[in-house]
């Protein structure tokens, strides 16, 4: 089995094949590559990324990568972290960047003047260690608990048209959309790679996965 991580120079693409590897016990080929022939060849496709938005669609069109990321959404297990699950959707406010178009909906800014329960001034970015509230099952949950806490850094959320889309929601302080996914497609806001145990499970699941949500 080939696993290809997407090199498009905009994620932590070591520390996700780095992570990637530590729980790959099935003896998979998992490589970075910013070929877009070899990530269409793959058997399943992780889609990393970390920065602005405008500045990752541009990195992602420049090496012509775009075309084969809609093809591995439409054919195979596909993972999508951090900024390559946003660019997911079609739109993002963050330099109103149109996205790929996978999934209908948008991707919005945390409102400023956010307070918690207590009145205390919440920060964008959002950043550290928040629970995950799985809104149904799905394979990549197994072995992880509901509400277990995964690491998070963004100022920018995903608002999908489709409710359905939503298989995990986390707080902030409202209810938001941090994992979507249909069929072969599974994307996180957080990043699973600095996530510890919990993200180490969710990409040895993913690495089982046959694609059926």
């Amino acid at each position: 089995m080939k696993v290809a991580i997407i090199d498009y120079g905009m994620g932590n693409l070591h520390s996700v094949l780095k992570s990637v590897e530590a729980v790959n016990h099935s003896g998979a080929e998992v490589f970075l590559t910013r070929d877009p022939e070899a990530v269409v060849a793959a058997d399943k496709v992780i889609f990393p990324g970390q920065g602005a938005m405008p500045d990752c669609m541009r990195e992602l069109r420049s090496y012509g990568l775009a075309e084969a990321v809609l093809e591995t959404t439409r054919t195979k297990p596909f993972f999508g972290i951090c900024v390559g699950a946003q660019l997911l959707l079609d739109h993002s406010e963050e330099g109103d960047t149109a996205g790929l178009g996978v999934f209908a909906g948008d991707v919005v800014r945390f409102a400023s003047g956010l307070v918690d329960a207590h009145g205390q001034r919440l920060k964008v970015p959002h950043m550290g260690w928040n629970r995950v509230y799985q809104n149904r099952a799905h394979p990549l949950f197994a072995g992880i608990a509901d509400g277990e806490r995964f690491y998070f850094v963004h100022s920018y959320y995903f608002q999908p048209q489709d409710a359905a889309l939503t298989l995990a929601e986390s707080e902030y302080p409202q209810r938001f959309s941090c994992i979507i996914g249909r069929e072969n497609v599974f994307a996180t806001q957080f990043h699973t790679e600095k996530s510890h145990h919990a993200g180490l499970k969710m990409m040895e699941n993913f690495l089982a996965w046959d694609g059926v949500a």
